[in-house]
């Protein structure tokens, strides 16, 4: 009969000396540079002070505790053979950065990255010659005439350029329904709310009822939870 560890089996051996570990969410970027570390080990420290009864946190990326809610969750290390108990989670956290310009201009440039398309034109030496005969019109050019018919006169713009245009708009105001930013970027209304999915929120109740904001992290300003929490982490 084969063992547990040729199985693949958790080792739980380590139950009784496992330590509890936190559990913390950070932003992307910062995963990214932790990945990039040539010296494994240490990349950071974090140093939390009681400072007259209030949590005092770091400013450049402040934390927000979490509660379990009643769950228990462990950290487990895999091997060649064998999947290790490493510790149990204690502390749930989150490490937000803090809206400046220089985060928005990294997020802009995170943006761009993300649009640059996958595939590359290449020049070739020869022409290649093939079987197929050419088509008197695809099926991707049918759909667009219909697309523009059914939308009117607007024309999709390139993506980057309605983003600019979007955020430029929410610079001067926090809050737009989806008619006004119609208004701003001249596009069609489906395309248009299919960008604000990705980079803002849509207030379905509440004084600011029907309209558009940025999500947290595209932000140039801060709400007022947010400007409370960094007043007490200063």
């Amino acid at each position: 009969m084969a063992s547990m560890k040729e199985k693949g089996e958790v080792n739980l051996t380590g139950v009784k000396q496992s330590k509890g570990v936190w559990l913390v969410k950070v932003p992307k970027y910062l995963a990214q540079q932790w990945d990039k570390a040539t010296e494994k080990g240490e990349v950071g420290k974090i140093t939390i002070e009681k400072k007259q009864g209030k949590t005092q946190a770091p400013r450049d990326h402040p934390f927000t505790m979490n509660s379990l809610g009643g769950q228990t969750m462990a950290v487990f290390s895999q091997g060649d053979k064998e999947i290790c108990l490493e510790g149990t989670v204690v502390h749930r956290a989150e490490c937000r950065p803090v809206v400046t310009d220089n985060y928005m201009k990294l997020k802009k440039v995170q943006m761009k990255e993300s649009l640059k398309p996958q595939r590359l034109s290449q020049q070739l030496e020869r022409a290649i010659t093939t079987v197929f005969k050419p088509v008197a019109n695809h099926n991707f050019n049918v759909e667009y005439e219909k697309k523009k018919k059914s939308e009117g006169k607007m024309v999709r713009a390139e993506r980057q350029v309605v983003l600019d245009m979007l955020f430029t708009a929410f610079e001067k105001h926090q809050y737009y329904n989806i008619k006004d930013l119609v208004d701003i970027t001249k596009q069609p209304v489906t395309y248009l709310k299919e960008i604000m999915r990705e980079i803002g929120t849509y207030n379905s109740k509440g004084v600011h009822k029907s309209t558009w904001e940025l999500k947290a992290e595209y932000r140039h300003y801060q709400s007022p939870e947010e400007e409370d929490d960094e007043m007490q982490t200063a």
